[in-house]
């Protein structure tokens, strides 16, 4: 019993030293935090900010900061917060507001140093070296409250896009200046130092940009089915790219970030591999990271004479003062609201990791003192409390206003909302098919994603079914590990096509989507029943899709539609589910088709990632392969016959694309009927000459 005592006393020496203790108390925090601070509506964040004040070596001293552990997951936690920015960033958005955000990148970067210059210089009487390094401190500013964004289903919106470009741009600066200044104070300016920065970043940017996205594709394409092994390359690439660009001079968190941009396209949003790293960041990575920054604090200083105060106070409204007019310039600029100007305050205030590293470098090198450096480390939490305070009650604001928007068919009860269904001839040979259905989803609708099987009624149809639905389970587990709801449905029928079109009334189903005929180049069977069975039975929305590729390797969706497409009941449900999937992937469209039809699209929607090109030769529709590239997805809109959209050409148009272009991904879009009744009553002729 002594021992036992005395081997406890060891081991809970403070600061505690013994690794599985330490990971015990981070875990503990981390998991009771939100818990206890849900019930006063505060932000976990702040918790794990407040707690790591708390255990860390200015406080009860359990933990010490410089614990290679700690250090160890406070590293890994910026670099993922840094990564997933860039993961998250809708691209087609970013490119389309790039300008908007270099004007933000420039108004967070140049007003907090105009501010903060000359009070540092003529209000605290530091040296120019000192005030300059102090007022770009201002200018950075560390995205701790995205996971808050990112939580609440708001990472995309615009003014979200713009901070996150807005703060690679100003963070970049800074350190510069940053390496200037140090070279400056070591003696003069050498052009030789800055001529190596700048080749550091132009090396960098071909390997990040060019490079990585090759690999990264090769990667996934052979190692489909590796689900593990995704994720294991997807950090090497994060850390690999921080360790890079730590070589050229420049902070890892650069490097992280490009990461992140360089595998967007590659990483659907809802993709399994996207919960997964996602889960693994917000679960343990930037926690730890957060815990760390509260470590960091010395409560201790604000008693440390009337000074220090003075200084701490000083930097802080500094601080704050400069986002918040940078975040209001901004409003101003493109016309955001104030709730949009609230978030981009809230992301932009929070200081901590870049902040610290600038001050930290400074003091030793003996251009800041103590002063500034404790200033600092309270600029640190108080910004911190107010960034998450702030973006939590503008995001929900922002979430809300978007659930309080005009209802649609997908808010309207269970039975309203959209309803995916994936008919299933042979479960060993179904392409991408459930991968495509899980980004066409809408993610509001609760019904789950039916995957659907039609056995013939014989002896031997029980044991189909069981084997059926074995098969069919892995696609299950990748489907719950993206957090998407799938079933599984088989029936029985001597017709497959009556069998689909029966479940799929059952199930009052939006949207059906189909293999491609077995045989390649023959658009004759599918299913044992001639595809034009399943067309004309099926009064549904119907992809008919041969998705052999994986759909992260198109760089385009070109979308060939006929004229007077606009006018199909389905119309408006394949422009949105074109538009998601290009979303999902980050690519664009190109949209070859009438000019009515584009205007419909247009006044509906922002053209925004859309391109447009007339297109009217449909005596010889094949001309469109001219436009069609190595690694663009074909989608071709047909029609059924005899209603406004159909053409003759489109019922051969299929198979002279599969012959034409087998190895690329196709789909067919059958648009979703007219109910007859609607078309009498409606002055648009029904059936074509």
């Amino acid at each position: 019993m002594v021992e036992l005592l005395s081997l406890v006393h060891n081991e809970l020496k403070f600061p505690i030293d013994n690794p599985v203790l330490i990971f015990a108390i981070l875990l503990l925090i981390i998991l009771l935090s939100p818990i206890l601070l849900k019930r006063f509506n505060v932000p976990s964040i702040i918790g794990w900010i407040i707690a790591g004040v708390i255990i860390g070596p200015y406080g009860l001293n359990w933990i010490d900061n410089n614990n290679a552990g700690v250090e160890l997951f406070s590293t890994i936690g910026l670099l993922y917060i840094m990564f997933i920015v860039g993961l998250e960033l809708d691209f087609n958005e970013f490119i389309q507001n790039r300008n908007k955000s270099l004007t933000f990148g420039f108004f967070t970067f140049i007003l907090p140093i105009i501010i903060g210059f000359p009070i540092c210089h003529y209000l605290l009487g530091y040296d120019v070296n000192a005030s300059l390094l102090t007022a770009s401190m201002f200018a950075t500013h560390t995205l701790v409250a995205y996971p808050i964004v990112s939580r609440m289903g708001v990472a995309r919106n615009q003014a979200v896009a713009i901070t996150v470009g807005g703060t690679i741009l100003t963070d970049t600066a800074v350190l510069i200046i940053l390496a200037l200044i140090l070279s400056n104070s070591d003696g003069g300016l050498e052009i030789g130092f800055l001529i190596r920065l700048l080749i550091s970043l132009a090396v960098f940017s071909v390997i990040i940009f060019m490079v990585v996205p090759k690999i990264a594709k090769w990667f996934f394409k052979r190692a489909d089915s590796e689900k593990y092994s995704n994720f294991i390359f997807v950090l090497f690439i994060v850390f690999a790219s921080g360790f890079l660009v730590e070589l050229g001079g420049i902070e890892p968190i650069i490097g992280a970030f490009a990461a992140g941009l360089a595998l967007n396209r590659l990483i659907p949003h809802s993709s399994a591999l996207m919960n997964r790293i996602e889960f693994f960041g917000n679960a343990l990575f930037i926690p730890i990271f957060l815990i760390s920054v509260g470590m960091l604090v010395d409560m201790s200083i604000v008693f440390d004479g009337l000074w220090t105060m003075i200084v701490a106070v000083t930097l802080t409204i500094v601080a704050l003062a400069g986002k918040w007019v940078a975040a209001y310039a901004t409003q101003k600029s493109f016309q955001y609201s104030s709730v949009q100007r609230n978030i981009i305050f809230g992301l932009s205030s929070s200081h901590a990791a870049a902040t610290l590293a600038i001050i930290l470098v400074g003091y030793r090198a003996e251009i800041l003192d103590e002063y500034i450096l404790n200033g600092t480390i309270i600029l640190i939490l108080i910004t911190c409390l107010i960034a998450t305070l702030v973006t939590q009650k503008a995001a929900k604001k922002i979430a809300r206003s978007e659930e309080d928007a005009p209802l649609t068919p997908a808010a309207m009860g269970e039975f309203a909302q959209e309803k995916i269904l994936v008919p299933i001839a042979n479960p060993l040979n179904i392409g991408h098919h459930i991968e495509l259905a899980m980004l066409l989803k809408d993610k509001k609708s609760v019904n789950s994603i039916s995957l659907l099987g039609v056995m013939v009624n014989n002896e031997e149809v029980e044991k189909n079914i069981v084997n059926f639905r074995k098969q069919l389970q892995v696609y299950i587990s990748t489907a719950t590990a993206a957090e998407v709801d799938v079933d599984i449905i088989t029936t029985i029928d001597h017709n497959p096509a009556d069998g689909i079109a029966r479940i799929a009334k059952e199930t009052m189903t939006d949207l059906v989507i189909l293999g491609w005929p077995g045989k390649a180049g023959i658009w004759d069977k599918l299913l044992g029943e001639r595809i034009e069975q399943i067309v004309k039975n099926l009064d549904k929305n119907l992809f008919v899709c041969h998705l052999e590729q994986n759909l992260i390797t198109h760089k385009r969706i070109v979308v060939l539609s006929p004229p007077l497409a606009e006018k199909e009941d389905g119309f408006s449900l394949w422009v949105k589910k074109i538009t998601k999937l290009s979303t999902e992937l980050s690519i664009p469209i190109l949209l070859l088709g009438d000019p009515q039809t584009y205007k419909v699209i247009s006044s509906h929607k922002k053209p925004g990632n859309i391109v447009f090109k007339q297109f009217t030769d449909w005596d010889n529709p094949m001309s469109c392969g001219n436009e069609i590239k190595e690694n663009d997805l074909i989608v071709l809109i047909s029609a059924h016959q005899g209603y406004i959209s159909h053409i003759p050409v489109l019922e051969s148009l299929p198979t002279r694309l599969e012959n034409r272009f087998p190895n690329h991904n196709k789909i067919v879009v059958y648009p979703k009927r007219n109910i007859v009744e609607e078309l009498l009553e409606s002055d648009d002729f029904i059936f074509t000459p």
